[in-house]
């Protein structure tokens, strides 16, 4: 007779996976309280070989590129994904040909001209055409700072450049601060008291700036939904606004992030050419699933995991959260996508209330922004 005990049996435990970020837990209830934390969604930033989604690009570099990067993901990518964008491709051939597209040539600088560029137009025809009504144009400005008070570390805007989609230049102009400059910064702005002395004042700059964006546009209408008036776009585009003395609605607003120092007119071209590739984006309608697909014909399905009964979602299956999972933020790719636009709009809050034309426009809440895109910044490398 045997004197050793039998092993006994082994229990199984049956784990939970979330099917965007492949995270495991031990109860379906842990599961659904990551569904509601997480807002994952379609527009997250996904792996293009394991279909992993991740919060960040950086997370996602991390995931393919970094020390602890998945070995298989890690192979695949080198053979088959550009190495800026991270895109998947099938065949190297396909990869070769996006490499050539991918990495931009870098445009001219307008270097220091003292006669200043101030011409632009307004294009009101786009109120006739349904899709720019619901997508406007973008527009990408940005300004080189001087110094002012006694230390010079009072940011003063002394230059801006507006560029257009196509990269042409449509306003231009050296800038008369309103306080004295203590500072004009020549090693980082190339600007002297001579690009100063007969320049455009401030408040006329403003002004025609707004001009500009408004294109066209009534100021209640810019309130209500923004009409006709362009995207703008720029880096650390807030403090550019705040020193022109600008206040624009922020759901018009696009990038909050800080770059180098470069002319202005190569800062234009460059966050242009981020925001364009980023708004490029092709994310799927038919991959929201059948939940969202039913809310477009009906409207009394709950519009995110918040809206259901605990109890209800512990009774799906984690492709099934998944599908009714929202994204907490305003992905850029539905500025180029109208029959997207309305559907994400009425989940974030934007068409359960709407302020009516003579309110201020700060009653707007401001758009949560995109995944953080530092990482994606090597999308301008310059050839």
């Amino acid at each position: 007779m045997d004197s050793e005990a039998a092993d006994p049996p082994k229990i199984l435990t049956t784990r939970h996976k979330c099917s965007a970020c492949f995270k495991q837990y031990k109860k379906k209830e842990h599961l659904v309280s990551h569904m509601r934390a997480s807002y994952h969604s379609i527009h997250q930033p996904k792996c293009g070989v394991c279909q992993k989604h991740c919060k960040t690009f950086e997370s996602l570099r991390e995931h393919l590129t970094g020390p602890l990067s998945k070995e298989n993901c890690s192979r695949i990518f080198a053979d088959h994904c550009c190495s800026l964008c991270m895109k998947f491709f099938d065949s190297p051939a396909s990869l070769t040909e996006h490499k050539e597209m991918c990495q931009l040539p870098a445009p001219a600088p307008l270097g220091t001209l003292v006669t200043p560029c101030t011409e632009y137009e307004i294009d009101i025809s786009a109120s006739d055409n349904g899709y720019y009504a619901r997508s406007p144009r973008a527009v990408a400005l940005d300004c080189e700072m001087v110094g002012g008070e006694s230390d010079g570390s009072l940011d003063l805007c002394a230059r801006v450049c507006l560029i257009d989609e196509d990269e042409n230049v449509i306003f231009h102009t050296y800038v008369r601060p309103e306080t004295p400059v203590t500072n004009y910064r020549y090693e980082i702005t190339g600007i002297t008291e001579q690009h100063l002395r007969d320049a455009m004042p401030l408040e006329e700059v403003s002004e025609q700036l707004l001009q500009i964006l408004y294109n066209g546009e009534s100021i209640g209408r810019l309130r209500w939904d923004g009409g006709n008036a362009r995207l703008l776009v720029g880096h650390d585009i807030q403090h550019d606004l705040q020193c022109l003395k600008i206040n624009y609605p922020d759901r018009l607003v696009r990038y909050e992030i800080q770059a180098g120092v470069h002319d202005p007119f190569v800062d234009c071209v460059s966050v242009m050419r981020l925001y364009k590739r980023m708004r490029a984006q092709n994310h799927h309608v038919e991959e929201l699933g059948t939940f969202t697909m039913a809310r477009n014909t009906q409207n009394s399905l709950p519009t995110s995991l918040d809206s259901w009964d605990f109890e209800k979602l512990e009774s799906m299956t984690p492709d099934e959260l998944f599908q009714i999972s929202k994204l907490n933020y305003r992905c850029w790719c539905l500025d180029s996508r109208p029959e997207l636009k309305e559907d994400e709009e009425l989940h974030l809050g934007r068409g359960e209330w709407a302020p009516d034309s003579n309110q201020e426009s700060q009653a707007w809440p401001a758009w949560p922004q995109a995944p953080e895109l530092k990482s994606l910044m090597t999308n301008i490398t310059w050839s």
